[in-house]
């Protein structure tokens, strides 16, 4: 998602990291107003979304608002991207569904507590580096595979419907895409639903509401209770979606603070925002009952709309969600499902990365990229899975790789004037799958009784490199010849002589 970045007045305020210290925000009223501000209109474009996506979870609208409630206030302390929105909505919805359509809502507690303690090893681990080694095309394939599921899952609420809920469904879509060309001073979701749902109450229309999907009860729960049987069973049905949704809601969380670090011209904590949002979840599942991750809609929306910068804005955010919460269930409950099925759906359609699929970018864009890309899409639509279509998507795209560098190795010969010396020069790297045809590239018979071998423009990378190396020595000492190898690295020579001679079966 480029997005050009912004220059509020706080940055007059940066430390070096580029952030904005909350102190220097607390001094200054003007910046403290715009921060305050951004929170309540974050929370305003939040509410939708957090609604929409606990019915496609499966839990109950009320429980998906107080764990994001538990989400953001956590999250603007221990998080390690200020200004960056988490709550119980987007791709985590997606990988929680399954498990409440096979066992209903009483495992999804297990599966939260075990997804935050998965997250803070990960982040303790040092492991949320790994993100940079997911490809471009990978990370494009999970967009579109989102964009994709969330359209799906909106689809049955305007199948087999009173005729009412269409031109419900239609003017929700209009408003969303018409409003923010006259105005964007009001989230255009926000005011679709709002409107929709007046008209639907004023016109006395017998339509499918939220009520009608989940509990809407209002007021603050207690503790959720643990109601499944603290054995084995209960690990063996939880832990599929206890190991997809931390990969997914990292996925997500640092792929967002990528792009809030291009927006404000700043580096984040990716160790801490993983670690910090696993006790969050921890603490939304304990107290709410569902987990989540980063918005990457409802985030660019605080720091660009807002031009929040610091937690204060997420803090506000959070208090501010309560509001909805504790007073304004019975409203909620009469919102027709229609207008989220139509928010959601725009929603959808523009998370699909559409340049990515054109014609004009496939014929330009290498065709394994465009494969991953699509397998990608594929195994996630397939799968109802957005963890397992990435990991096939990584697993793909390096096969790609390893097929397309091991090609990139050549082999150059030549013999000395008076002909008692054979020279040949290696290029490329040498890892497994580029050494495997090395050996054959050699003119063992016709080479006289010295050989060099200079890898000043190689490396050697793995024991399977060695081991050809080896080979090739001792297929040589068949025919009577010696090999020298010259012009390793430091690395190389290190590598090489560790292993050489001891691998066996050379």
């Amino acid at each position: 998602m480029p997005v050009a970045p912004s220059a509020p007045a706080s940055t007059a305020f940066r430390l070096p990291n580029g952030q904005v210290p909350m102190r220097a925000v607390l001094r200054h009223p003007r910046l403290l107003t715009t921060e305050v501000l951004a929170g309540m209109v974050t929370t305003l474009a939040l509410i939708p979304e957090v609604i929409s996506f606990s019915l496609i979870s499966g839990v109950g609208p009320d429980v998906a608002l107080i764990s994001s409630v538990v989400l953001a206030i956590v999250m603007s302390f221990v998080g390690g991207r200020p200004a960056m929105v988490s709550a119980a909505a987007g791709s985590v919805a997606l990988v929680l569904a399954p498990l409440v359509q096979a066992h209903g809502t009483a495992y999804v507690l297990p599966a939260v507590l075990l997804t935050g303690l998965i997250q803070i090893v990960f982040g303790a681990a040092g492991l949320a580096r790994l993100v940079r080694y997911i490809p471009r095309s990978v990370m494009i394939g999970f967009v579109n595979a989102l964009g994709v599921l969330i359209f799906v899952a909106q689809v049955q609420h305007v199948i087999d419907v009173p005729w009412q809920v269409y031109p419900l469904f239609v003017v929700t879509i209009l408003i969303v895409v018409l409003l923010p060309r006259l105005t964007r001073a009001i989230p255009a979701p926000l005011a679709a639903i709002v409107l929709v749902t007046a008209a639907a109450i004023v016109f006395g229309m017998n339509v499918p509401t939220v009520g009608d999907e989940g509990s809407v009860s209002g007021g603050l729960p207690g503790l959720t209770p643990w109601t499944v049987p603290f054995d084995l069973e209960t690990l063996r049905i939880v832990a599929p979606t206890a190991f997809a949704a931390p990969m997914v809601g990292l996925l997500e969380s640092l792929l967002t603070a990528k792009v809030v670090d291009e927006i404000t011209d700043s580096r984040s904590g990716k160790g801490r925002e993983s670690w910090g949002l696993g006790i969050a979840n921890i603490l939304a599942g304990v107290w709410g009952g569902v987990a989540g991750c980063a918005m990457i809609g409802q985030t660019v929306v605080n720091v660009q709309l807002g031009r929040a910068r610091t937690r204060i804005s997420t803090l506000v955010a959070g208090l501010f969600l309560l509001l909805p919460v504790a007073v304004l269930s019975p409203v909620m409950a009469a919102i027709p499902m229609a207008a989220l099925a139509a928010v959601m759906m725009v929603v959808a359609v523009r998370t699909v990365d559409w340049h990515s699929i054109r014609p004009s970018t496939l014929r330009r864009m290498p065709l394994p990229e465009t494969i991953v890309m699509l397998v990608t899409v594929a195994v996630v639509v397939a799968t109802n899975n957005l963890a397992t279509g990435v990991g096939v998507g990584v697993l793909l795209a390096l096969v790609f790789f390893a097929r397309r560098i091991a090609h990139v190795v050549r082999v150059s010969r030549s013999v000395s004037a008076d002909g008692g010396v054979a020279h040949y020069r290696v290029l490329g790297p040498l890892f497994f799958a580029s050494s495997n045809d090395l050996v054959d590239q050699f003119s063992y018979v016709d080479d006289p009784a010295r050989v060099v071998i200079d890898l000043s423009r190689s490396h050697v990378w793995d024991a399977s490199s060695v081991a050809a190396l080896d080979a090739i020595e001792t297929k040589y000492a068949a025919h009577g010849a010696t090999v020298e190898l010259t012009g390793l690295n430091p690395h190389s020579r290190m590598f090489h002589g560790r292993l050489t001679g001891s691998l066996g079966g050379s």
